[in-house]
Order: C-alpha cells, then sequence, then structure tokens
C-alpha cells in the first residue's frame, strides 16, 4: 500500500537538505504532504498562529505517518513541536531522519541536532515515556536513507 507521508523540517535551515529527502521518495512513485514552494510559505507565515496550526493541519490530512528531519537546529522550534504534537494526536506514525551529513546547497553539512521527540513524553501505565523511546530515528547517510526509507515509514505506521 502506498503511503502518503508528511515531512516535517525547517524550511528556512534545511529545506535543501529536505528537498534531497523527499525527490528520492516521490521518484519512487510515493507521495508526499509538507513540501511547498517558498512563495507558499512566505504567504502561510504571515498568518497568525491559529491559521498556520490550521494550514499545518490541512497538510496532515490523508497521511498516515510524518517524518521528521532532523538538522543541526530543529527540535524545540515551535511549528516542528506542533507538527510532532499535531501527528502524534491524529494517530500518525512517526520517524526521525538526521540530516546533518547532507550536503546543502553551499556543498556543506552541518552538526548533529539534538533528538526533537526528547521533548515530548506521554504518560503509559502511570510512568512518563519519552517519544524517543517509542519512534525510531535513522541517519540518512549511515543507514542509507535511499535504500531503507520506505521500510522506515512502513515500521512507523
Amino acid at each position: 500500500m502506498a503511503r502518503q507521508a508528511f515531512f516535517s523540517f525547517r524550511y528556512k535551515k534545511d529545506n535543501w537538505r529536505a528537498s534531497i529527502v523527499r525527490n528520492s521518495w516521490v521518484t519512487q512513485e510515493r507521495k508526499a504532504s509538507g513540501f511547498f514552494d517558498s512563495a507558499d510559505w512566505e504567504e502561510v507565515k504571515k498568518k497568525n498562529d491559529s491559521a498556520i496550526e490550521k494550514w499545518i493541519d490541512g497538510q496532515l490530512e490523508g497521511t498516515s505517518v510524518t517524518v521528521v528531519l532532523i538538522g543541526a537546529d530543529t527540535a524545540g522550534k515551535k511549528w516542528i513541536d506542533y507538527e510532532i504534537t499535531a501527528s502524534h494526536k491524529k494517530g500518525n506514525g512517526l520517524l526521525g531522519i538526521y540530516i546533518h551529513q547532507l550536503k546543502d546547497k553551499d556543498k556543506k553539512t552541518s552538526t548533529k541536532g539534538r533528538n526533537p521527540f526528547d521533548d515530548w513524553s506521554i504518560t503509559r501505565d502511570g510512568e512518563k515515556v519519552l517519544l524517543s523511546s517509542i519512534y525510531e530515528t535513522y541517519d540518512w547517510v549511515d543507514d542509507d536513507g535511499y535504500s531503507n526509507m520506505g521500510d522506515w515509514i512502513e515500521k512507523a505506521a
């Protein structure tokens, strides 16, 4: 079954790297949400918070998995946090992929960022459980994301 995945990432910082990941996904005849051109994002970010949340919620419609692309400073960012929370509430499977070793448009890599799932927890059987102990993370380069992302997404679903 073809999955539709939502890709969460820092647009301004990681768009180039995220495009590499996204393009590998869609070239395998799959659908991706959470990708838009710069004009769309420039329009959306001018709106108030509730309008942005509504827009993100609309992007999540029809998806079953959310892929958080983890760059140098993804963790703790307002809209990444919202996308993780909304995805979890919606029941989407989640996974993280570190993209710091991918080269940007200037052919530079970045430092490995913190796992954003470390910032979130749920209560299970009366105990606090970090989302990072529930949701897998992978490294795009070291774990051969090009060949394995489909399997990672299926596992998360």
